[in-house]
């Protein structure tokens, strides 16, 4: 007669736990603390942050990796109308966000209008994959009855979305959101090595630290007539010498730039080399240049060369 008990050190195995990926999009409206938020996700500075809109302008990927799963955060640039060639290509990478992605985040925050861009909020109501409403900022709000009518009506024009009031600047109910977008990832096998923060190679990251330090120190529209482009990036054992190329539109925003007897480039590049020997951990020789190139945010070859379209 066959022996049908099963024997203790059988018993006592391991039940294997098949392994999760999956690509989770971050899209919404400008401002609302998306980069924020993908930096608290991945647990490192993967996009830059200011308090200017129009921050993020590339669709950047942030990698965790753990034995269990692989999640590939993706963090774009903030919706609007486009009033420029590079603005239609900034668009197109949220838009490109809504097709590949195996959880979406929609993130908002407690002062915006639900009504701003209609369009793409129909669209994400129209998603077969599961969509994460990310109501963010809520350490504004006095009360918690403001929250609710926030919540209320967000879940009408949402009705299948889960629900998560945060604060990524405060990291309140992160690690809650964290937690439930695990549960939700499919069964399937990594698409990146174990190793790997992101998609984007490092010259990449000194052009958004560069841009980011531009951002801080000028207004106006300097800053949104700006993209950085790396010549030079020679690295060794112990240090990196970058050269990089910003580019302006027009004489005068060069102007400002450079700033009076260099000072304001002197400024900028110093912010930004600090920041990109932390990134690397290595000392950094950085040189900065600045160009006019005309009407660059509406001529397709320059969009083509600063990566906006391909």
């Amino acid at each position: 007669m066959e022996n049908t008990n099963t024997p203790d050190t059988a018993r006592n195995l391991p039940v294997e736990v098949p392994f999760k990926s999956g690509f989770v999009n971050i899209v919404g409206n400008p401002n609302v603390g998306k980069s924020t938020l993908m930096n608290d996700l991945v647990g490192e500075r993967i996009s830059i942050i200011t308090q200017k809109a129009q921050t993020t302008r590339h669709r950047i990927m942030g990698i965790v990796n753990t034995p269990e799963y692989q999640i590939v955060f993706s963090d774009t640039p903030g919706v609007l109308k486009p009033k420029y060639k590079m603005q239609e290509g900034m668009l197109a990478f949220s838009r490109e966000a809504l097709t590949d992605a195996d959880i979406l985040l929609y993130v908002t925050d407690v002062v915006e209008d639900p009504t701003k861009n209609a369009d793409f909020l129909e669209a994400v109501a129209k998603e077969s994959v599961p969509v994460i409403l990310v109501i963010n900022k809520i350490d504004l709000l006095k009360g918690q009855g403001d929250l609710e009518k926030i919540v209320e009506r967000w879940r009408s024009l949402l009705p299948k979305a889960e629900i998560f009031p945060t604060s990524a600047k405060e990291h309140f109910n992160v690690q809650p959101l964290m937690a439930r977008i695990v549960e939700l990832l499919p069964k399937g096998e990594p698409y990146f090595g174990k190793d790997a923060l992101t998609d984007k190679p490092a010259r990449f990251f000194v052009t958004e630290i560069i841009r980011e330090k531009i951002l801080l120190n000028t207004d106006k529209e300097v800053p949104y007539s700006v993209e950085a482009i790396v010549e030079k990036f020679e690295e060794k054992e112990t240090s990196i010498h970058i050269m990089a190329v910003i580019y302006v539109e027009r004489d005068s925003q060069k102007g400002i730039l450079i700033g009076r007897e260099g000072s304001m480039l002197k400024k900028i590049g110093s912010q930004a080399r600090k920041d990109i020997e932390t990134f690397f951990g290595k000392r950094v020789y950085l040189e900065l240049f600045v160009k006019v190139e005309p009407n660059w945010r509406n001529r397709e070859n320059k969009l083509r060369e600063f990566g906006y379209i391909e």
